[in-house]
């Protein structure tokens, strides 16, 4: 009964308001299994570089990988997303998950739709999905950042106490918990 009472809370989470640097308001929330189209219409919409920086590929998100991507149990494997309502309907424009990975750490992946990069979403996203997993016990995290990401690299270094990094291959795997102090405070998007 615990776990479906937990499911059920965060389907009906209503999430949080932020405003982004350029104004824009956006929602943040946790995933729900109707997502996925969504989802598959935010892998559409990214640049060559972010999808290949994403996934280390060029392939685009496949529906199944999507209908895994959108279906999680709140618990080992979570995300959360980042909407917009552009009036016809609601549009996703990042989304930050964790789960299980093979070092025993959580494995984050992120990311935020290039015309919404550079606004602070990002930053918002990973400490949400941090906090997520500090909620629930976990708080060691990994994520593997091709080295020319120059954006992920830093932002991971602003946002997280990194413990580990071991490069190789074009890959840098980092391992790293959240930060909290008061410099996070300050560079996080207002709420509304």
């Amino acid at each position: 009964m615990g776990m479906a009472v937990e499911i059920a809370r965060y389907l009906a989470d209503p999430g949080q308001h932020l405003t982004l640097r350029n104004g824009a308001s956006v929602r943040v929330r946790s995933i729900r299994p109707d997502d996925e189209p969504r989802l598959m219409a935010l892998c559409r919409r990214l640049s060559p570089r972010t999808v290949y920086q994403r996934f280390f590929s060029f392939r685009r998100l496949l529906p199944e990988e999507a209908h895994a991507f959108a279906n999680v149990d709140y618990h080992r494997r979570m995300a959360v997303v980042a909407e917009v309502d552009d009036g016809q309907e609601l549009e996703l424009v990042g989304v930050a998950r964790y789960g299980p990975s093979d070092e025993g750490t959580a494995d984050i992946g992120l990311v935020v739709a290039d015309a919404w990069q550079g606004l602070g979403l990002g930053s918002f996203l990973l400490e949400e999905i941090l906090r997520a997993g500090e909620q629930r016990g976990i708080h060691e995290f990994s994520a593997d950042v091709l080295t020319d990401n120059r954006r992920a690299l830093r932002l991971l270094a602003r946002n997280t106490a990194i413990t580990r990094r071991t490069v190789a291959s074009g890959v840098i795997s980092i391992v790293f918990s959240r930060r909290v102090d008061t410099a996070l405070e300050a560079t996080r998007p207002e709420r509304s």
